[in-house]
């Protein structure tokens, strides 16, 4: 036998034991680990976004700054916090993540809508469960929650993205 052959021979042997000690697959127990993180994540959002409940609304609010949001600068802000980046505008964030449909929604999901009803995103909301949006639109009203069934941003939804 050649040197490379008996290297292959004794890899070969080694996978076979391990997979026959281990049961052949672990996969399920990361997928389990995984929905875990992702629902904590999604609980750290929803806390942090409440932090800022009542902060005022300006329109091309600049990033970064907690004094005042627009919804993109908001939701930005808000997942940076917790290590997910995203870009500027509800239309540029419209196209991170996985798509989810609205039957789907999990909390940390991201909503858009198109309320000007002209063919392009221009509001992002943050899911968080039990049909409530977590976001900031309208000088005088600010972060918010609100019902997301029925509500302006359900008759204008356009689609939502999973970015946890």
């Amino acid at each position: 036998m050649q040197p490379y052959q008996s290297r292959i021979a004794k890899t070969m042997l080694a996978l076979t034991v391990g997979l026959s000690i281990f049961g052949g697959s672990t996969l399920p127990a990361p997928a389990k680990a995984a929905a875990a993180t992702s629902s904590s994540i999604a609980s750290k959002i929803t806390a942090t976004g409440k932090q800022y409940l009542g902060v005022r609304y300006k329109f091309g609010a600049k990033t970064g700054i907690t004094s005042s949001f627009d919804c993109s600068s908001f939701t930005q802000y808000v997942y940076r916090k917790n290590g997910i980046s995203l870009p500027r505008s509800s239309k540029q964030q419209a196209k991170s993540g996985k798509y989810v449909s609205k039957s789907n929604l999990r909390a940390g999901d991201l909503v858009f809508s198109d309320t000007n009803r002209d063919g392009v995103i221009n509001h992002v909301s943050i899911y968080i469960g039990n049909g409530k949006l977590l976001h900031t639109y309208r000088v005088g009203i600010g972060v918010t929650i609100s019902t997301f069934k029925g509500s302006t941003w359900d008759r204008t939804y356009v689609t939502a993205r999973r970015v946890i």
